[in-house]
Parts: structure tokens; sequence; C-alpha cells
């Protein structure tokens, strides 16, 4: 008789088992259904992916999409998360818990209930799997964009360049566009739009004059514009509409600023380079600051994290072997017998090392030694970072 009993007990737990299974799947396809109704409610929806310049592209394609009439709105996700409104008003994205893809879907239903023309989404997502997820089942975007490739989240997206492309492309759309800066690995790029049936567009910031550069309040990079004018091209949106827009947007926090700074006294120029935190990008920025500070001295800030040593060396390189500035302020600990060996090798340079504990005055006080010096901080903006660039708005002229 025990035998029996046992065994009924278990085909009733199994029906139990299978019937929470259909309820879970059935509650699983309503939901499905309903993300398919909002997405179909917004028309033209832009995911923006690649290793950097990712927040500024966002802002600017919302931007020049506003002013060519369209009703857009945009969410950034990178030194201060954002959402931007249909008028361009942006607000603080506070979050209760760790960040999650699971936002993304939030957000486009909070958008299309606001009916939009126009969705620009920054992906957040860094492992290859989630960003698969966050294009294929959440935002199925009409139109990627790609910013670049660059070495960056080697753990989670591969060790090579060729990784990183790989990694990235799990954004590109079936059946849309793709629109990208990205040289050196273009061809990735393209082989996947390919098999994807998806338009593949190329763009360069070399077709982006100097005098359309120089109506930007900051110091934007031509690549970053010239991709935000192709989509907003491809969405019906005229030139010198869209870029009208773009030049009168307030910047991305972690954008390139420079700030006129009272030092205890001594005037120097601080640039805001912390959110082109590799090697790359670093000299890019720099090559072009050059344009703009041609015989002036030169300070870099390098603000390192005691996480990213790797990457606190490929920086120290980079300053020492091709930026060459006439000074070198480190905030970082335990750097190394590398670091000192630059500093006998290189005596010309002035480099100070400094605490991770080092606040704002202490920081202005260093900074006050210097006369006329543009100050160029780099390495790593979230964090003590964000807040420093926070503090020394007081200091400005």
């Amino acid at each position: 008789m025990k035998p029996l009993v046992a065994a009924v007990a278990v085909l009733v737990a199994q029906g139990r088992f299978f019937m929470k299974q259909r309820h879970l799947l059935a509650a699983g396809l309503v939901e499905f259904r309903y993300h398919q109704k909002i997405l179909a409610g917004i028309p033209l929806r832009i995911h923006v992916n690649g290793t950097r310049g990712k927040s500024s592209v966002t802002r600017l394609i919302a931007a020049g999409l506003r002013e060519g009439g369209k009703r857009t709105f945009a969410k950034t996700t990178g030194t201060a998360p954002r959402v931007i409104d249909a008028e361009g008003i942006d607000r603080i994205v506070h979050r209760l818990r760790r960040p999650s893809i699971g936002e993304q879907i939030r957000l486009l239903n909070y958008f299309a209930k606001e009916k939009p023309d126009a969705v620009v989404m920054e992906c957040m997502a860094v492992q290859p799997q989630y960003q698969w997820v966050s294009e294929q089942k959440m935002i199925q975007s009409t139109v990627s964009v790609i910013t670049n490739v660059r070495p960056d989240h080697l753990d989670e997206m591969g060790s090579t360049l060729q990784d990183n492309a790989m990694s990235l492309s799990n954004t590109i759309p079936f059946n849309g566009k793709l629109v990208t800066s990205e040289k050196e690995m273009g061809s990735v790029l393209e082989q996947v739009s390919e098999k994807r049936n998806t338009e593949f567009n190329m763009v360069v910031g070399d077709g982006v004059t100097p005098e359309y550069m120089g109506r930007f309040p900051y110091l934007e990079h031509r690549d970053n514009v010239a991709l935000a004018l192709k989509i907003c091209e491809l969405s019906g949106v005229e030139k010198e509409t869209a870029l009208e827009g773009m030049v009168h947007t307030p910047p991305d926090p972690g954008a390139t600023i420079i700030w006129k700074l009272n030092c205890n006294g001594t005037h120097n120029y601080f640039v805001n380079v912390f959110a082109a935190n590799d090697p790359t990008s670093t000299l890019d920025i720099w090559h072009q600051l050059q344009e703009k500070i041609i015989d002036s001295p030169t300070c870099i800030f390098l603000n390192t994290r005691d996480d990213r040593r790797y990457r606190t060396n490929q920086l120290l390189s980079l300053i020492y072997t091709q930026i060459k500035p006439d000074a070198l302020i480190v905030r970082g600990e335990k750097l190394g017998s590398k670091f000192h060996d630059y500093q006998q090798d290189n005596p010309h340079i002035k480099s100070v090392q400094l605490p991770y504990k080092i606040g704002i005055k202490e920081m202005v006080a260093e900074f006050s030694k210097f006369k006329n010096y543009y100050i160029v901080g780099i390495g790593n903006m979230v964090g003590w970072g964000e807040k420093f660039v926070q503090d020394l708005k007081k200091y400005r002229v």
C-alpha cells in the first residue's frame, strides 16, 4: 500500500510542476506579445553600441532628430546615466539596485506611452550574450550604431580586437541598417551585416569640416558628429538642420570640456578627458587638443584605479613615450617599478604621485604650482573622477 501512496504523491507533484510550467509559459507569451506591441509603437529605434563615444553619439543623434521635428526620447548609460525627453531635458537615472539590462524594457515601455517618433538607446550590456539579448529581444533596432572597436573589457569581450568586434556585432539587427566609423574592424562588422540582411554604412570624420567642429562649445570628436549626421540623414533630417540641434544640446557629463580655473590665485586650464580611459581614445583626443593649445605648457593628471593596473601601465607608457607633457600628476598607489623607471628616464617631465585619499583642496593646491598650464585629466571618470569634476566647478573663472 505504501508504494502505491508514494507513487500517487509523485504523480500529483509532477502534475503541479507541469501546471506551474504551463502558467509560466503562458505568462511569458503574454509579456512577449505586450513587448512587441510596445516596439510597434516606436517607429524609429536606434541602438548605440561601441567602445568609446556611445553617450555622446546618443545625445547628438537625439538632438539632431529633435531639431528635424521628430518627437525623440533618448537614454544614455555612460558616466552618469540620463533619460532625455522630447524637449531635450535630461534627468538622472536613479537606481535602487545594481544596473541591469532589464532597465531598457521599462524605459521602452515609458517612452512608448509618450507616442515618440524615435527612441535612441545606448547599449548598457558588456558581456556578449547580454548584448545579443539587448538588441535581438529587447530593442530590435531599425538602425544600429557601432561607434568604434577598441581593446576594452578584455575579460568579458575577448583578448583580441576581432573578439571585441564580434562581441559588439551582437547589436547588429536583422533586416535593418548599421552605421559605424570603425575602419580596422569594419570588414568584420560588414560581414555580420551581410549575414543578417542589414545595410552597412561606413562614415569617416574627415567629411566634417573644422568650421562645423568649431561651432561646438566643447571638444567633440569628428567621428561622433559624422555618425550622428549620417543617422539623421537616414531618418530624413537635413545636415544643416541636424547640426543646428547638435551644437546647442548640452554635452554629456563625460564630454571633453575646457575650463579656465583660478587655483589659489594662479590661472590654469582644465581639460576633462577622464571618460576616454583607453590609450587609443586618449591619444586621439590629445592630437585634437594639440590643435587648440599650440605652444602652451601641459600637465597630464592621471586618475588611476587600483583594480585596473594593466590599464594604468598602458596609460603611463602612452604619457612618457608619445604624449610627453611638461608635467605629470598621478593619483594612485602601488604603481610599481615601471613608474619609477619612467621617472628616471624622463627627468624633464616633472612627475608627482599622490595617494587615493587626496581631496579637492589638495588637488587644487597642486594645480596652483603651475601657471597658464593646460591640465588634462585622463584615466577614469567613475566615482572619484566624477565627484572631482563636480567639485572643481567652484574654481572656474
